[in-house]
């Protein structure tokens, strides 16, 4: 009999411990899901810049070889190799990116790199041609 009436020992979780494990991870995923998009829409468009920089490279020397003349620095002439992958054109210089969509708004992303000679040495400017301005928003250009 006095096994009968010793109370039962319990194990586990109550519900209402259950229900804050939950709203704590759906507070926690609320804050992480933007900051990871944000994090891979960045790492994304580092990634199409880094492509961009051998082309940096040869352009410059390309300049400097012609007297600071942009006019013969383009895609597959004076050293500068043929466009590939993110790089679609090298004109006079002028080297234009496409990001791809970057943000998920469904507008492919492009933009120009444009040289100029400043004090003796190339500086680079981007400029957005369609969609986000990629360097405000993701990249330090």
């Amino acid at each position: 009999m006095k096994n009968l009436m010793k109370a039962k020992n319990n194990k586990g979780f109550t519900l209402i411990e259950l229900m804050i494990v939950v709203a704590i991870i759906g507070i926690l995923a609320a804050v992480a899901i933007p900051q990871y998009t944000q994090y891979t829409r960045s790492a994304d468009a580092q990634s199409t810049m880094s492509e961009a920089s051998p082309y940096k490279t040869a352009v410059a020397v390309c300049i400097q070889t012609n007297g600071g003349a942009l006019a013969p620095c383009a895609a597959g002439a004076e050293g500068i190799p043929a466009v590939a992958g993110a790089v679609t054109a090298i004109a006079a210089g002028v080297i234009t990116v496409n990001f791809g969509d970057v943000d998920g708004d469904t507008t492919v992303e492009t933009g120009t790199l444009t040289p100029a000679i400043v004090g003796g040495q190339v500086q680079w400017t981007y400029a957005s041609t369609a969609g986000t301005n990629v360097c405000t928003d993701w990249v330090e250009c």
